[in-house]
């Protein structure tokens, strides 16, 4: 540093300096120099979108109320919306309402978002949609179903197995499917004349709700049915699709029209009305095959596996977002299991074991005393004949956990 640097930093630190004390600490702020706007308020956000105001906002007086919007755009948007402060931000994300994906998803889920659901067999994935269904109906929005592997009967069983109740929402059209199945059953009224009661009330309540495809083959056929029940339940902006199984779908149709399905079902409903699409998919070896290499495509993909080396000999069930954009994802693991009524509960499998071994110990403890260092049981040493030892005698192992039952068991 030259002397002239030198002296002028001396300077400049000795105005800062009262004479024979200490430097005056600066007001600390929280808040950067470069984030405070034109407004002088750099934490304002819009009364319509919910964003932050980077500009000067647009301000007016309603029913002796201030509303501040970020742009003129947005503050029409709230008059038309009859001045509802918010009512723009609830319509970019939502919450699933399913644990491992709210876990993952601090700053919820897009609306717009095509995502693929891809599940080894064994892993519940038919409980994943049906919770996806069954939150979006309780938060009151309407859901359509478009089933290809499954009757409408089966679907609504589904549901009641995990102690959801759909019957109300079918009834009043909140639930729609779309019926991709039955086209495989040559003679129906044979089908339902070999139906119990019970299910023939289940396809009875499901029939007004339900619209069944002639041939799932011709894809414009299945978009048009799709369409109608998108435009009869008015979903834009709410709601959700769910598809069951696109790896059937691309054994019915070359893979190219596979492709374009889903490309137009994208553009047309995620992009065009803001109402997401989940669709299912088996992983069964080709993960180089449609739908499995469809990752360019979709906007988000969520995995569900079994792991067996956590714990051995026990399958534990997995989920985790590898990608969706536009939002914050954690890409973490969540072992989970399903309980009725409770829907996805995630555990530490860890954790678990450890929980059970401590309780196992605790239990052999409150059944008798421990044996003596001298290798004699408290019997013994009062004198008493111990029981014979023997395989006829030895009292049966406890099964570990997952561990399959003896043979002479089963």
């Amino acid at each position: 540093m030259t002397d002239e640097r030198r002296s002028t930093a001396d300077e400049v630190a000795g105005s800062e300096t009262e004479p024979g004390g200490d430097p005056e600490p600066s007001e600390p702020s929280d808040v950067p120099d470069a984030e405070v706007g034109a407004a002088g308020r750099a934490d304002e956000r819009c009364d319509f979108c919910g964003l932050p105001v980077p500009t000067e906002p647009v301000a007016t007086t309603h029913e002796g109320d201030e509303f501040r919007c970020c742009s003129q755009a947005c503050m029409d948007a709230l008059s038309r919306a009859g001045f509802d402060a918010g009512a723009g931000a609830g319509h970019r994300r939502i919450r699933p309402g399913v644990a491992a994906l709210d876990q993952s998803l601090p700053q919820g889920f897009p609306r717009n978002a095509f995502v693929l659901l891809a599940g080894e067999a064994g892993s519940r994935d038919r409980a994943v949609h049906a919770e996806l269904v069954w939150r979006a109906l309780q938060r009151g929005e309407p859901v359509v179903v478009v089933s290809f592997q499954e009757p409408p009967g089966s679907i609504v069983q589904q549901f009641l197995t995990l102690e959801w109740n759909v019957l109300p929402y079918l009834e009043s059209g909140q639930l729609h499917i779309v019926d991709c199945f039955t086209y495989r059953l040559s003679d129906r009224d044979r089908m339902f004349d070999r139906m119990d009661d019970w299910n023939q009330h289940l396809y009875d309540a499901a029939t007004d709700a339900t619209t069944t495809t002639r041939d799932p083959s011709d894809l414009g056929e299945v978009r048009n049915k799709l369409d109608n029940a998108l435009e009869a339940r008015e979903m834009v902006g709410e709601g959700l699709v769910l598809i069951d199984s696109l790896t059937e779908l691309g054994t019915l149709v070359q893979p190219v029209q596979a492709y374009d399905f889903v490309k137009d079902l994208r553009a047309d409903v995620c992009k065009g009305r803001f109402v997401p699409v989940f669709a299912g998919a088996t992983i069964a070896g080709g993960r180089e095959e449609f739908p499995h290499d469809l990752g360019y495509v979709t906007d988000g993909i969520v995995e569900m596996r079994l792991n067996e080396e956590i714990i051995p000999d026990t399958l534990i069930k997995q989920a985790r977002i590898r990608k969706l954009n536009g939002v914050l994802v954690i890409p973490e693991w969540h072992a989970y299991e399903y309980t009725s009524g409770l829907g996805m509960v995630t555990f530490d499998p860890e954790e678990e074991q450890a929980k059970s071994r401590q309780r196992r110990r605790e239990a052999a403890d409150a059944d008798g005393p421990p044996a003596h260092p001298d290798g004699t049981d408290a019997e013994h040493r009062n004198g008493e004949t111990p029981a014979p030892v023997g395989p006829e005698a030895r009292p049966p192992e406890r099964p570990k956990p997952g561990a399959e039952a003896p043979e002479n068991d089963r």
